[in-house]
């Protein structure tokens, strides 16, 4: 770092007292976070360097961001990078921020099928197809989803991992070919508006209605998955979707009135039932 500016340990003690006055619980750690991820350092070369300086420019764009942060911006947009499973991803108000929970799904499906070829439907930040594009030995993955945007970021993150990844414009799965697919995963829209409009401000103001909003019921999305999705996977394929944890055992239902095989709900992290797993049978 430059010999001249800001002393670094001054400039994240002041600014984790600006976060913590708003309401920000581990301001220090935030602080930190933000600086590391600008500066592109890591968080140990950070904590080695807190008696140097740092420039007049980047503590410009520092103190702007630490601003953002303060008026409940996600950390995720303000930092501009977030981590999911073994990638760290650019992040911002083009698609939902990538989450936790969300990892399992990859997780279950990776369990189930390794090769072939795999679309993610809803894809966003392309988080879900790019971790099973590293982390599988597919012949082909595919990125699906309606926002132009949404699609924008997927692409400078394919950039950014250097993993290959075909993306497509689409409503849902509507663009596949029938029994295109060894495999179709998706997190996708499951809240009602009533639902929406209760989430914490951190949501409802800075990330994408399209990507949670899904119908008078929250399930229209999930339905025409449950029922295209016999349409696009191959026989012996796999649908994997995140659902909403009030309505997971109802989604199982309808999967197993649509002649969904092996059909099967599982725990996220947090021991909610977020997940419905189910096969297409060899003969149907």
């Amino acid at each position: 770092m430059p010999e001249l500016g800001v002393n670094l340990g001054f400039l994240i003690e002041e600014s984790a007292q600006r976060l913590r006055r708003s309401g920000v619980a581990d301001g220090r750690r935030e602080a930190r976070r933000i600086l590391s991820d600008l500066a592109n350092i890591s968080m140990a070369e950070l904590a080695l360097s807190s008696c140097q300086t740092v420039d007049g420019s980047l503590t410009g764009k520092f103190e702007r961001a630490i601003g953002r942060r303060c008026v409940g911006e996600p950390l995720a947009h303000v930092s501009g990078l977030c981590g999911f499973r073994q990638l760290t991803l650019v992040s911002d108000s083009r698609a939902l921020i990538p989450r936790p929970e969300t990892e399992g799904l990859v997780d279950l499906l990776l369990q189930r099928v390794q090769s072939g070829r795999v679309v993610d439907v809803g894809t966003g930040t392309g988080c879900i197809a790019l971790s099973l594009a590293q982390e599988g030995h597919f012949e082909q993955v595919f990125g699906i989803d309606c926002s132009a945007g949404a699609l924008h970021l997927a692409r400078e993150n394919v950039a950014r991992t250097s993993l290959e990844l075909t993306l497509v414009r689409s409503d849902l799965s509507g663009a596949l070919g029938s029994e295109t697919v060894d495999a179709l995963v998706s997190n996708p829209p499951y809240l009602t508006e009533v639902e929406y409009r209760a989430l914490e401000p951190s949501v409802l103001d800075w990330e994408p209605e399209e990507a949670l909003v899904s119908g008078a019921d929250g399930m229209d999305a999930t339905m025409r998955l449950l029922g295209d999705g016999r349409r696009v996977v191959k026989p012996g394929g796999w649908l994997a979707l995140e659902v909403d944890c009030c309505r997971a055992a109802i989604v199982a239902k309808h999967a197993s009135e649509l002649g969904w095989n092996d059909v099967s709900v599982h725990m996220d992290l947090f021991g909610r039932e977020r997940y419905l797993l189910a096969k297409r049978s060899n003969t149907r």
